[in-house]
């Protein structure tokens, strides 16, 4: 196994812990444990601890979102939308109804203030590329950042909640409206 592949299964295995058990279940040795990686494996490729792998953690869930999200380039605020939501209802269906958002995660939980300004940054990017993608499908430049941030915000809510209910519902019931909203 060469060593990136460990670093790169350490940090998929961080989001996939951060979205299950928060920042608290997202220890070294949950790591380690998820990936079967020798306990060297640790300060060899995050010298700087905990919050190094959790700001890697990070950026690979911010950047799974955003490219899967280019893939409606040009398309309607309802394709937008209906893509964002996909995304959200994969996770819970695939997780029955346990994974949330690994960055939702790090926001809650994380004391360090680069982690919350990190995640802040991640945030902004998420809504600041739906509002570009709603405005490149043709709504206006302000109603298209608004519902970026509806989007957003209305969907991690929705999600929280569907894991604290152990049902899908919550998210079908904001889905429905943010389509609406999409639509308008």
């Amino acid at each position: 196994m060469q060593k990136g592949d460990v670093r790169t299964r350490m940090i998929e295995a961080a989001v996939k812990l951060l979205a299950t058990k928060g920042v608290e279940g997202t220890s070294f040795a949950d790591v380690l444990e998820e990936t079967a990686a020798p306990r060297g494996s640790i300060y060899h490729h995050f010298p700087n601890g905990k919050d190094e792998l959790l700001h890697a953690a990070l950026d690979l869930a911010s950047q799974r979102g955003l490219a899967f999200m280019e893939g409606v380039r040009g398309q309607s605020a309802v394709a937008v939308a209906e893509r964002f939501l996909g995304l959200w209802r994969e996770l819970l269906d695939r997780s029955h109804l346990s994974a949330g958002c690994a960055v939702l995660a790090v926001t809650v939980a994380a004391n360090d203030v680069s982690l919350l300004e990190h995640a802040g940054t991640i945030f902004r990017a998420w809504t600041d590329l739906l509002a570009d993608l709603l405005v490149t499908g043709g709504m206006k430049k302000s109603a298209a950042g608004q519902l970026a941030t509806t989007l957003v915000a209305a969907s991690e809510g929705a999600v929280v909640l569907c894991r604290a209910e152990k049902s899908r519902e919550p998210f079908d019931r904001v889905a429905t409206a943010l389509l609406r909203l999409a639509k308008s």
